[in-house]
């Protein structure tokens, strides 16, 4: 429903969300901007993964302050990644897209190592457009995560290009006879240990025939901690036929959120370590 009113307009639209965003778009907006001079707004999203974000706000406080103040920053966290919202206002859009553009770019120059894209694509997506971009094709060995990792990479359309497949080797047993870990590995270093992840990275590359193997191995949680690996102890490890890269994480004590940022560790993991 629409109601003109003098100076003033009143309208009424579906609570359902694409309902209403389906016409915001192609109805209210166009008929506000023939009404009003309305002012100009520019949204710009840079997408951060690798840093908290206090330790963000604290990298970029100079920057931040430097800001003009007709461009406002928004934090927005999330499971192991911040998004940065630059929102500019003004009266022409491309002077505000270009002053946006030299601002990210000194953004750049401080953080640019945790800078992985721009705008609404997630790192699972980055990450299979630049393997498709190579030509290179992944393989996985996930234990402590469960498939969750490959739930990611398989959830972005076209996957196949570059996913070749996964193993879930859980259990100790299946480590060794499914998957091929040495058992004097597992017994002299255990299952969540630097050794262990670099023999799962490098066999289920070896397995699959892939360009690049990753691994994750940790204690999720709540039980299976023990004095010198508590919960929320997880191992990842990239290999490709260049290097193994392995880190060591120590997260929380909540079983999902240790699941979930293991996973979107090992994607940050691969955009560090793939060959330029």
């Amino acid at each position: 429903m629409y109601f003109d009113r003098g100076n003033k307009v009143f309208m009424s639209m579906p609570g359902v969300p694409h309902e209403m965003k389906k016409m915001m778009t192609d109805h209210v907006l166009p008929r506000l901007n023939s009404k009003y001079t309305l002012p100009v707004i520019h949204h710009k999203i840079v997408r951060t993964i690798g840093l908290g974000e206090s330790f963000l706000a604290e990298k970029i406080s100079d920057w931040e302050k430097s800001l003009p103040e007709h461009i406002k920053l928004a934090y927005l966290p999330s499971l192991g990644e911040v998004k940065l919202r630059l929102t500019g206002f003004g009266d022409s859009l491309e002077k505000l897209q270009n002053e946006t553009s030299a601002w990210i770019e000194k953004l750049n120059s401080i953080i640019g190592q945790n800078i992985y894209g721009f705008g609404y694509e997630p790192i699972e997506v980055v990450i299979g457009n630049t393997l498709r971009e190579k030509k290179l094709t992944l393989a996985i060995a996930e234990s402590c995560t469960g498939g969750y990792l490959s739930h990611l990479i398989t959830s972005v359309p076209g996957s196949s290009d570059y996913f070749l497949g996964a193993m879930i080797p859980y259990d100790y047993q299946i480590k060794m006879r499914q998957l091929g870990v040495k058992p004097e590995t597992l017994e002299k270093y255990g299952a969540v240990s630097e050794p262990t992840i670099i023999e799962m990275a490098n066999i289920v590359r070896a397995k699959f025939n892939t360009d690049i193997g990753v691994a994750t191995s940790g204690i999720a949680g709540p039980g299976g901690a023990t004095p010198d690996k508590p919960v929320g102890t997880i191992w990842i490890a990239y290999s490709d036929k260049h290097h193994t890269v392995t880190k060591k994480l120590q997260l929380s004590k909540d079983r999902m959120i240790n699941i979930r940022t293991a996973s979107m560790a090992v994607l940050n993991l691969i955009r560090q370590s793939l060959p330029k």
